[in-house]
This record gives structure tokens, sequence and C-alpha cells, in this order.
């Protein structure tokens, strides 16, 4: 392996100190003249130079590093969500370093730990499960800067993005019993969180201002999988609902698949409204109703306010609220 180029080297080469090398290329060369600038950027790319990633931490007292801690990047809603970071990110000349916990909880507060090590600049954690003592402990000692999303029980602690769950909620129970059913369920997983359980509560609402009673909503306990849905068809044909509104998009797809083979077709012998919007939804068949999040826009706001934050410390905290709207596809009709 080669040995690797040295900022002194570059500066040598250059005729320059090795201050002017570094803040040229930290982009803090303004002082210098162009013919300076020029001299030093050529140098870099002749030499190969890479800058020493620790050294420069030293320097600039950043490392220019988010850190992200997601439950599932497997799931699409969060690929989508990191890739509005990274958008984000890039632009700010940030880097994000995302770590997905697969839903375990050990897991999310090994990796924060993780993070924090790297010392990274700020943290954005999109983890629902994430709990107020890990935080406390891990974060608040190291006056790490951080933003919170699905963070609901945490209202006061940070920077923090939030989505009308209780709104989305609402709308699935108001477009299905506006369809004439009367028996509904919602899939959901036990123990929800409290986003997931604000979707039950306005699900709920919206069933009572149909003036249903409340035992015509049946709750089926299934973890956010397409394998969870599928596993759940069963339970969900075994209460007689005529329709299901599912917590998210994958237990929605993983349902029509136990329909499927059952020989059972949506939305005439079922209706399915799920949540989140992913990509996949309009490439199932039929196309699957659901209530949307802007999940990408979610993504680059929060890393933009996360910026916001390192870049001016002293502001008040910061608080995003994102609407969400019902999409009407094909996967909910009339009840027959």
């Amino acid at each position: 392996m080669a040995k690797k180029v040295t900022i002194r080297q570059v500066a040598n080469e250059a005729g320059v100190s090795v201050t002017t090398v570094s803040q040229i290329l930290n982009n803090k060369g303004g002082r210098f003249s162009e013919k300076t600038r020029n001299k030093v950027l050529a140098v870099k790319e002749k030499l190969h130079y890479v800058p020493d990633f620790n050294a420069r931490n030293l320097i600039l007292h950043s490392s220019k590093m988010l850190g992200v801690l997601i439950p599932d990047l497997g799931n699409p809603f969060f690929s989508s969500f990191v890739k509005g970071v990274q958008d984000y990110s890039r632009d700010a000349t940030y880097m994000p370093i995302v770590f997905s916990a697969n839903h375990d909880a050990n897991l999310e507060t090994y990796y924060l730990g993780k993070l924090l090590e790297h010392s990274v600049d700020g943290l954005i954690i999109a983890s629902a499960t994430i709990t107020a003592e890990a935080i406390d402990k891990l974060v608040k000692p190291l006056q790490v800067p951080y933003l919170l999303f699905d963070q609901n029980q945490i209202a006061n602690l940070a920077d923090r993005i939030e989505v009308d769950d209780y709104h989305g909620g609402y709308l699935a129970g108001q477009h299905l019993t506006q369809l004439g059913h009367q028996k509904l369920a919602m899939l959901l997983p036990k123990d929800s969180t409290v986003n997931v359980c604000e979707r039950l509560r306005g699900f709920k609402t919206a069933i009572k201002d149909a003036g249903l009673p409340e035992n015509n909503l049946v709750e089926i306990n299934a973890n956010f999988s397409m394998e969870a849905g599928y596993q759940a068809t069963k339970s969900i044909l075994d209460s007689g609902v005529s329709a299901v509104f599912c917590a998210d998009d994958l237990l929605a797809i993983g349902l029509y698949r136990g329909l499927e083979e059952r020989g059972l077709k949506v939305p005439d012998d079922l209706s399915i409204i799920g949540y989140d919007d992913i990509d996949l939804d309009q490439y199932v068949n039929p196309k699957l109703t659901t209530i949307d999040q802007p999940v990408a826009e979610i993504g680059r706001e929060s890393a933009h306010l996360l910026v916001n934050r390192l870049e001016k410390p002293d502001i008040d905290r910061q608080l995003i609220k994102f609407p969400v709207k019902l999409i009407k596809r094909e996967s909910t009709g009339l009840k027959k």
C-alpha cells in the first residue's frame, strides 16, 4: 500500500505554509490570492492528497458528520427518510452516518453510543422506541445537539419533527365509514409507540363520529413487516370485519398475499388502507389506498434543523409539524 501523502508535503510542493493549505482546503482561504488558491488545489490533485480525517477534526473542532439512528433501513419508509437526510447533508457539506437497529431497543442504545464515540456533530434520532433515559445517559452529558422524529413522548427535550398522526388515523376511519363499512379492524404492533397510538386514537374518533359503537373496532396485533401482515390474515378474516386500517403499508402489502392465497379479492372481499405512502403502493394490485407522510421532505427538514442548530446553538427549540393526507387508490371500496 502506498504511503499516504501528508499536508506538509502539499505545502512544501506548493511553496506555502501548512496553515495556508489547511485553510484553502477547508474553504477558508478567502484572504489568499486566486493564484495561491489555484496552486494549492493543483498540487493537491497532482499528489492525490486526501485530508487526514482525525487531524481535520482537531483543527476545525468538527467532524462534519451527522449520526442518524433509524429502526429499520429495510423499510422503504426509512430508506426514503435517509435519502432526504442525505440530500440536505450533501448540500450542507455534512456526511450522515446511518445505523439501523431493527426495532431492538438494546441495539439502538448500543449504536447511539457508537455514533457518539465517532464524535458526530449532531444526531437525528428517528426511532420511536429510544428512551428519555438513554438520551439523558448518553447524549446530554456530551452536549451533542440532537433532533427527534417519531418521538412525541419526549416532547420538550429537543428540536423535533412531528407528524399529525392523529389526523392520519382520523382520515383513515372517515374514509372507510363513508364507504359504508361498519365493522372495522386496525392492524398495529402490540405496545405501540406514541405515534402509532395517535393513529389509533384518530381512527377511534372517526368511528365514533360516524355513530358506530366502540366495539365495532377490532384491534389486531402485528409488528411492522410484510410477513406480520401476511400472518395476521386469518385473525382478520375470523374477526368478520369488512375493512382494515393497517398502521403501515408493509402490513397492508403482506395482508394482500394472505388474501390472495385464500382466493379473496381486495377490495371486493376486504377493503384495506395503509399508512406512509411508500413507492411500492403504486405497484401492487390493486394500488393501495393510504395516508401519505412526506417522508423525503421530513428527512431533508430533519437534517436542515440539525445543521441550523449546529450553526446557531442558542436559537429557541425548533419544532416543525408536517400534515398528512389521504391518497385514494383502488384498495378501498363501498361495503357490499
